[in-house]
């Protein structure tokens, strides 16, 4: 007996394996699910809170050290502010009945040439001077950490790291399929192109659902959230003159955010914003530093 290793019985087995591959991937991502604690969202994640917690302390000196390292609060004014806005959001708000309390530290990078801020897994959270020095008071601060802070709630990272994982297992099974085919690698790039835009697709509800976080977090620790659409209003100017279209970036257009963002604060206080919301004190200004030119920073897309 044969089993056919010509050019049709490869074909059928190399798809068969494809097959057995992708089919792990599946039920391995639809499988490993959990309740998010604060949102109750049901969400494909294959990481614990405590695992969160401990990447995100490993990563982070190794991140702030690619962008400057951080300022420390105990010399610098702007780096103590960034860590007190960032505190109060984190026990003034709902994030304080998350399994990250206790866990966040907000910290001011010593990078001129780039506008950004990001949040690692568990609560490790960082903004630019270039982004910083663009920022007028606490309450534009506040809406800046406040979208950082739900990411972490929202456990994005967590979730992208496992639809990265999927997405990768399904390039190599495509791979493995095609790979006798005349066009094969045709199809591994059709493949990997359409893992990337799904991810893409992904990061831009992780990014409006962070904006509605930012301004529920920043009202709860009792800053005017307005101070969010000022931040919006920095990035649209930023971004002018080279921002590829919307569809290819990995965050909604500044300009279509501040109207979501607008949109979310008349639907949180339909009878105007109260008096005691505020915008804090104005923010310290970082002083010289030796990172980047400070010149013109560029937008990484915050």
């Amino acid at each position: 007996m044969t089993f056919g290793y010509g050019r049709s019985g490869g074909f059928n087995l190399r798809w068969i394996i494809a097959l057995v591959i992708a089919g792990v991937g599946l039920v391995t991502y639809f499988s490993r699910t959990q309740i998010n604690p604060v949102t109750g969202e049901k969400q494909h994640i294959s990481m614990t809170a405590d695992q969160e917690k401990a990447l995100g302390l490993q990563a982070a000196p190794k991140m702030a050290a690619q962008m400057g390292g951080w300022l420390d609060p105990k010399t610098s004014p702007a780096a103590r502010a960034v860590a007190a806005v960032g505190q109060r959001l984190a026990e003034r708000s709902e994030a304080s009945k998350s399994p990250y309390t206790g866990n966040f530290h907000y910290f001011l990078l010593n990078d001129t040439a780039t506008l950004n801020a990001f949040a690692l897994p568990g609560g490790q959270i960082f903004i630019t001077r270039a982004l910083y020095d663009k920022l007028k008071t606490e309450s534009e601060l506040a809406g800046v950490l406040g979208h950082e802070t739900g990411h972490v709630i929202g456990r994005h990272s967590a979730e992208q790291m496992a639809k990265g994982q999927l997405g990768q297992t399904l390039v190599v099974a495509t791979g493995v399929g095609a790979s006798g085919d005349r066009n094969g690698q045709m199809a591994t790039i059709a493949a990997m192109m359409a893992n990337q835009m799904l991810s893409l697709k992904y990061s831009r509800g992780d990014e409006s659902e962070a904006d509605a976080f930012g301004v529920k977090y920043m009202s709860q620790a009792g800053y005017d959230p307005r101070g969010i659409l000022r931040v919006m209003q920095v990035l649209q100017e930023a971004s002018k003159g080279g921002r590829q279209p919307e569809f290819m970036s990995s965050h909604p257009d500044p300009g279509n955010r501040l109207q979501r963002l607008e949109e979310l604060i008349k639907q949180g206080f339909p009878n105007g914003i109260p008096s005691d919301l505020t915008e804090g004190n104005p923010l310290p200004p970082t002083g010289s530093g030796s990172a980047g030119t400070g010149n013109n920073p560029r937008s990484s897309d915050w």
